[in-house]
């Protein structure tokens, strides 16, 4: 049985995992550079090829992906707590169903690549507003009310994502089919999902005992002078914003949001001061990980990075309900 850490403790053993994570990645790939080459590129570009292999092609892709895996296992981390359901996740709640919508809407349209997170950001606000309000029953919602209207709508969004699919033009079908599965082959620059989860991560922060509070119950926290409603939406609002930007930085990633939390919370407790941004971080090792297997399973070729996550995530997460059970 794994021994939880101390805080301080699991966050730097996570944090050594997250820099040798991303050197790994850098270092791999049709072209194996050394270490000395790569963090000599990093601090001083001298504009040969091994530079410019990793400040054009690898560290950016890289710096993606670790944006992308710490913003859904971010997003993960509170949905779980404020819905306290271990299987509530972006992806299960319909959010990511909702911002693939808006952004295939948008490819199709030709709307500019820089309104594709906008249009990804409305999609997943407009989602996450209707599972709260398709959910109210008698004025008010449960978290496992939630939950089954979340995985509803998730269903109703695959549907309208294949009816887009079906009417897409053939040019774009294989993009929009590989960017659905998960892949960070043509990611943006890497600085909107590190901003977004730099910045989530301090407004969490903030909230970070309210969070305690709640895991405890909407009652224990009433009780202890938290506004539930405020938090409660605030919270939702910053997951929906970290998933709109992971869905069009890297398309529709799955399990990440599910399984990261459960394992960070085997490693270091359930004290949101430490989980969530300890999930961050994990997430983001995760799919760094994930991505550089992705390069090099089938190399030259690629495969799309969602099936990694889902050939490691489906296995993970039956054995923790197993063990959970």
């Amino acid at each position: 049985m794994m021994h939880t850490l101390k805080p301080a403790g699991a966050l730097a053993v996570l944090l050594s995992c997250s820099i040798l994570a991303l050197l790994l990645a850098v270092s791999i790939g049709s072209v194996s550079l050394p270490l000395a080459s790569v963090i000599g590129a990093v601090f001083h570009s001298d504009g040969d090829t091994a530079s410019r292999i990793v400040t054009e092609l690898r560290l950016p892709r890289a710096l993606a992906a670790f944006g992308t895996g710490g913003s859904l296992a971010l997003a993960g981390g509170l949905l779980q707590v404020l819905l306290r359901n271990p299987l509530a996740d972006p992806y299960v709640l319909g959010v990511s169903g909702g911002a693939a919508v808006a952004a295939l809407c948008a490819m199709l349209l030709g709307i500019a690549s820089p309104w594709l997170p906008v249009s990804a950001l409305g999609g997943a606000l407009v989602s996450t507003a209707l599972v709260f309000v398709l959910a109210r029953g008698d004025g008010a919602w449960s978290p496992t009310r939630l939950l089954l209207t979340g995985v509803v709508l998730a269903s109703g969004w695959g549907a309208v994502i294949a009816l887009l699919l079906s009417v897409a033009p053939e040019a774009q079908l294989r993009g929009m089919l590989f960017w659905l599965i998960g892949d960070l082959s043509s990611a943006p620059v890497p600085w909107l999902p590190l901003v977004t989860l730099a910045a989530a991560s301090l407004v969490v922060a903030a909230f970070a005992r309210d969070l305690n509070a709640l895991a405890r119950g909407e009652l224990s926290a009433a009780a202890l002078g938290v506004s539930v409603r405020n938090v409660g939406w605030t919270m939702l609002a910053v997951a929906a914003v970290l998933t709109a930007v992971a869905v069009t930085t890297a398309g529709a990633i799955g399990f990440i949001g599910l399984i990261v939390p459960h394992l960070v919370r085997m490693l270091a407790g359930n004290d949101q001061r430490v989980l969530l941004p300890a999930s961050a971080l994990g997430g983001g090792v995760l799919l760094l990980l994930s991505d550089t297997a992705a390069r090099q399973v089938i190399a030259p070729a690629q495969l799309p990075v969602g099936v990694v996550t889902a050939l490691i995530g489906v296995p993970v997460f039956l054995y923790l309900l197993a063990k959970g059970r």
